[in-house]
């Protein structure tokens, strides 16, 4: 039962962590352009304090999925 729970969460991490990732500005402005993130403004605001929060929302959700798959392991 906590397999599979951990395994949907696992599934909902991966899928955060991909979007998170791809919001991220890189050479070309990736998805973030879309979204007003990569620029210096913005309807969100300057660049600079978005790019911060998403970088640390993007740390989080990464250590998230580590912990997760350690966990996962150990229960197997």
């Amino acid at each position: 039962m906590l397999e599979t729970v951990l395994s949907i969460v696992q599934v909902a991490i991966s899928v955060v962590l991909i979007f998170l990732v791809l919001m991220h500005s890189g050479k070309d402005a990736g998805l973030s352009g879309a979204f007003g993130v990569g620029g210096g403004t913005g309807p969100l605001g300057g660049g600079s304090l978005v790019e911060r929060n998403l970088n640390r929302w993007t740390v989080a959700f990464a250590i998230l999925f580590a912990v997760n798959t350690i966990i996962l392991l150990k229960l197997s």
